[in-house]
């Protein structure tokens, strides 16, 4: 395989004129393995590929705390759907634990319930509201 520099740059006009970048990192999937089953990420449950995903995320995340000193901010949109109550309890106590700003959004409220102290907001007809703790 050839070096990802030297490829973007030989591949630049042929990019330019695509309007977006055809080869590289973005264009390859990551093969992923649920290891206690012994199982790939693919033919896992939705509930169990979304816990395979966090996991992979909150490892990343970690590693930018360590390297910069302090947590990245993180957005996490429709975290809590396909996940059962003990994942979701311990996203939510792994995320508290961090010490990092986190923005999670989802459609049903009540699979927030346990998030702990957080300021929560509601989107009604374009407006954002703040709701009630």
């Amino acid at each position: 395989d050839e070096p990802l520099g030297p490829r973007l740059a030989r591949e630049r006009r042929r990019d330019a004129a695509a309007g977006r970048t055809l080869s590289g990192p973005h264009r390859q999937d990551l093969a992923v393995t649920h290891r206690a089953k012994g199982q790939a990420a693919a033919l896992c449950s939705t509930g169990e590929q979304k816990a395979l995903l966090l996991s992979i995320l909150l490892a990343h995340a970690a590693l930018v705390a360590a390297s910069r000193g302090q947590p990245p901010v993180l957005l996490l949109d429709e975290v809590a759907a396909h996940l059962d109550p003990s994942r979701r309890a311990a996203l939510f106590d792994r995320l508290r634990g961090m010490g990092a700003q986190v923005w999670m959004t989802g459609t049903e409220r009540a699979l927030f319930q346990d998030v702990g102290e957080a300021t929560r907001l509601s989107v009604t007809s374009g407006h954002v509201l703040r709701s009630a703790s």
